[in-house]
């Protein structure tokens, strides 16, 4: 079925501002950065951490002239893309399903559009990140592997701002200003790709469909001067159609309500209710396969965080109490009908505290409790060894059927050795109830989620990280080296010989084990001067270990890879041209390949003998982007040309296996999803 999806991907390819608060001059909850600067880099507390700035992370060239934030990170050290049709990012071995992503502090499940070709965010929309490589304060949970906190961007409190852009696959609009003057504020951005229009102009692909939206809107309201209200939403679609064959559908969507209250300049409280829902909705009709697949995650919450200044230290305390709903899949394949969902109610309270002992020393200190609960209202079972079920059991709509309650230390600590170098040491153990299966190493609409339950466990991830960094005096270069060794119990993989449309029953399907990645990250800024940019280095190894699959002894994780290099320049010619670069390399993913064949009738049966046990090619490409800007009295015009893979390197996408005929010699097929991709795009402010 995934092949189906790859098909349709490939059909269209190429041959092979800060959120303004007039009334306090603290900020509200969000990290908005106004400069990345090397000084933050060395003082900042949290080891594992990137404070992300939105101007530079969209200015790196990009895939069909479309900024975007979620591909901007995979440059950074530690973090690796998962392929080039995804969004997704994998963090210190973990994978992009370890990872949570909030937007205004509601989780985004799906981060992709288009199966991953572009983001699902929209970064005239945002106002800044925070990316934490596993060492999350104890404000952050739900995640086993890393958390990206994304804000969305107020509108202008003044005066009325919008834009307009148009590149060759999709077309956005952003419109912001006062509701109120100096009161009540909003902002409005909404994107669309037109691919559908050009299928509509073929007699080969007029009854196809390929097209993605989004919407983004935010209102601000300053009741008075203690005061604050934020309504955020936020949503996307997505629809891949082949005529009878495929139909893909999927999308998200977010809403939250803040209240954002001042107890004085220093200490606040804020309340969070949120929602946040992911559905898909497959149907596929081929090569003999008729299956028609839905699943989805939705989650309602309330969050209430406090924030309390004690001079030098800081205090934030909070708890969190949500409940979800978990489709894992309803399905009819031929003429069979199935559906498997559970429900439960997940709480967490937190405290976190930053102190400054003496001006060298400073430490970040948390502790985090999470109880999970899996609800009734649908069966539970006992399995087998052999994925059997032995028993059903029929909770009660709603009764608790079993709950985890793992506490979470969190610690970081970070000692200036002088006014240019830190050294930072940290500790974090993090929890996830959430698990995805996938058949592939990148992330797609044919996931299936489970949550834990009286089988599955929570994962459960334990991480040190110690590093040091430098800058130079002026600030205008920064060092850093950075070394990390995280352990994981109860990962879950396939048994061997089940794949996603093997049961329905989520727990028949896996089993459970342990995980280990540890590496070592380089990353060398350059910030002033015409010329600036990065280059990160990472180092890395990721496995796994679980008692019945690959005999028990331990393989390469699917997302190992050894080596990934990333360099990125960004070069302002003059007042209207900027020039950027990026080029990317990353040694061979580990997969599973056969190791022999065998004969039953007329069938050939492949046999594999070792999970993981090879390498697929090593990627590289290069990226080149120029920019030119003219600023008006009242508008902005700017155009962007881009060119994708510039030097038309054909890099692994995906690896299949085929026979020769009569069984002859099996052959390994590499099959890539772009060459070369020049962009252009157009965009216009007031």
């Amino acid at each position: 079925m995934f092949s189906a999806y790859i098909l349709f991907s490939t059909i269209l390819a190429l041959p092979a501002t800060a959120e303004d608060d007039s009334i306090r001059t603290e900020r509200l909850d969000e990290v908005v950065v106004t400069s990345n600067s090397a000084r933050q880099r060395i003082q900042n507390v949290q080891t594992g951490a990137e404070v992300l700035q939105i101007e530079n992370l969209t200015t790196t060239p990009q895939l069909f002239g479309e900024n975007d934030l979620m591909r901007s990170i995979q440059l950074l050290p530690g973090v690796k893309s998962e392929s080039d049709a995804s969004s997704g990012f994998q963090v210190r071995g973990g994978t992009s399903a370890q990872n949570q992503v909030l937007f205004d502090n509601a989780p985004v499940y799906n981060v992709g559009h288009m199966g991953g070709l572009f983001s699902a965010f929209n970064n005239d929309a945002l106002a800044g990140a925070t990316l934490y490589k596993g060492l999350l304060p104890a404000q952050y949970g739900g995640a086993s592997s890393a958390v990206l906190d994304i804000q969305g961007k107020t509108g202008d409190r003044s005066g009325l701002h919008g834009g307009a852009s148009i590149g060759i696959l999709a077309a956005k609009a952003t419109l912001e200003g006062p509701i109120i003057k100096d009161k009540v504020s909003f902002l409005v951005s909404a994107r669309r790709t037109y691919m559908d229009l050009f299928l509509k102009l073929s007699d080969d692909f007029k009854n196809n469909s390929l097209y993605f939206y989004d919407i983004n809107a935010k209102v601000d309201w300053t009741i008075n001067p203690n005061n604050q209200l934020f309504l955020t939403f936020f949503t996307g679609h997505d629809k891949t159609a082949v005529e009878d064959m495929v139909d893909i559908r999927w999308g998200n969507l977010s809403s939250s309500l803040k209240w954002l209250h001042h107890f004085s300049s220093s200490s606040n409280s804020q309340t969070t209710l949120f929602y946040s829902g992911y559905t898909t909705d497959n149907g596929v009709d081929f090569l003999g396969l008729n299956l028609w697949y839905k699943g989805h995650i939705r989650q309602e919450s309330l969050r209430q965080d406090f924030h309390i200044g004690l001079g030098r230290h800081q205090l934030k305390a909070g708890f969190q109490s949500s409940l979800l709903n978990v489709m894992s899949a309803e399905w009819e394949i031929v003429s069979k009908h199935e559906k498997e969902e559970r429900r439960a109610w997940e709480n967490a309270v937190w405290l976190n505290g930053t102190f400054k002992f003496s001006p060298s020393l400073t430490a970040a200190l948390g502790l985090r409790l999470s109880t999970f609960s899996p609800l009734g209202g649908s069966y539970y079972y006992d399995i087998e060894d052999n994925g059997d079920i032995a028993w059903y059991y029929n909770y009660k709509d709603g009764e608790i059927v079993k709950t985890h309650v793992v506490l979470e230390p969190r610690a970081s600590i970070s000692y200036q050795l002088s006014e240019t170098a830190s050294v930072k040491l940290g500790y974090a153990r993090t929890s996830q109830n959430i698990h995805a299966l996938r058949n592939q190493s990148t992330s797609t609409p044919f996931d299936r989620y489970a949550i834990s339950s009286n089988i599955i466990k929570p994962e459960i991830a334990d991480q040190v990280s110690g590093g040091f960094y430098m800058m130079t005096p002026a600030q205008e270069y920064d060092f850093s080296i950075e070394g990390y060794y995280r352990h994981i119990n109860n990962v879950i993989d396939y048994r061997d010989g089940k794949s996603f449309s093997s049961e329905i029953e989520i727990e028949r399907l896996v089993l459970p084990g342990k995980g280990k990645s540890y590496g070592v990250e380089f990353c060398a800024h350059k910030n002033g001067g015409k010329l600036t940019g990065w280059l990160a280095y990472t180092l890395s190894w990721s496995k796994t270990r679980i008692e019945g699959i690959n005999g028990g002894k331990w393989y390469n994780a699917s997302n190992d890879r050894r080596h990934d290099v990333n360099i990125v320049a960004m070069y302002k010619l003059n007042k209207a041209w900027t020039l950027n670069a990026a080029w990317v390399f990353n040694s061979g993913q580990a997969f599973t390949a056969p190791s022999g064949k065998y004969q039953v009738i007329d069938n050939w049966i492949y046999y594999y003998a070792e999970r993981n046990g090879y390498r697929a090619p090593d990627y590289h490409r290069l990226d080149v982007s120029a920019t030119w800007t003219k600023k008006g009295p009242k508008t902005t015009r700017e155009w962007s040309f881009g060119i994708y893979n510039l030097y038309n390197r054909y890099n692994p996408y995906l690896i299949n296996f085929e026979d020769g005929d009569n069984g002859a010699r099996t052959r390994a097929v590499q099959y890539s999803l772009f060459g070369i991709v020049p962009s252009v795009a157009f965009s216009i402010k007031f």
